[in-house]
């Protein structure tokens, strides 16, 4: 899953970042309210949430909420505020904000909140995934196969619930760095590929069908666990 978080307190910024990367999370920081309203527009797609400070120099997290929701941004965007008024809530969230969270506030409630905000797309997704003898529960970060649990790293683990998500498709390099890696990853870099094949020993058994196609030039599809 890929955040990003505009606030311009660097302190706060950094710590949020560390923290939600330790997750298994890839996290932008913009401390710009401009630049993140143009990073917003242009990578529409490459977001799965925005954590939004209120109180930004220049232009408010609410006016940037309201104007990205007017040029049809449905990425999920939770707004952080100082102001705890009941007006002020209703108002955020007429503007388009999915939540907010009112500092301060522990790091375990926010990741509740994006938790459950990541669990409310236009098509709700299951907690627990399901692909022929792969099973993933993304609650727990628990993947078995065969009703056995194997070990991932954070990375491997995103990396395998896009696939997990989308099975039988081809996912572009684009498309799964942009899902797992952040902003600033090189994207013509191996790492990709490093992390593509310890997952295919980990999750491969001997004797069993290679699980994932490499589609020369384009990407990735998962297939041997998927059963016609």
């Amino acid at each position: 899953m890929h955040i990003l978080i505009v606030e311009d307190e660097e302190k706060l910024a950094k710590a949020l970042k560390k923290g939600l990367e330790l997750k298994g999370y890839a996290v932008d920081w913009l401390p710009d309210p401009e630049k993140a309203r143009t990073r917003i527009l242009l990578y529409r797609n490459e977001y799965d949430l925005i954590i939004l400070d209120l109180m930004l120099p220049g232009i408010d997290g609410a006016t940037i909420t309201e104007s990205v929701r007017k040029d049809n941004v449905t990425t999920p965007i939770i707004i952080l505020t100082a102001r705890n008024e009941t007006e002020h809530k209703v108002d955020l969230l007429n503007k388009g904000a999915d939540d907010y969270i009112v500092k301060p506030f522990s790091f375990e409630v926010l990741l509740a909140r994006i938790n459950s905000v990541l669990r409310r797309p236009s098509v709700a997704q299951p907690v627990v995934l399901k692909v022929g003898d792969l099973e993933m529960d993304t609650a727990t970060r628990t993947v078995k196969k065969q009703d056995e649990e194997i070990p991932l790293t954070l990375k491997e683990f995103s990396l395998l619930e896009c696939f997990m998500r989308q099975p039988n498709e081809v996912l572009s390099r684009e498309k799964l760095f942009d899902h797992v890696w952040d902003f600033n990853s090189l994207s013509w870099s191996n790492v990709l590929d490093v992390h593509m094949k310890n997952l295919r020993k980990k999750l491969n058994h001997e004797g069993d069908d290679p699980l994932f196609e490499t589609v020369r030039g384009v990407g990735y599809r998962l297939t041997g666990a998927v059963h016609e």
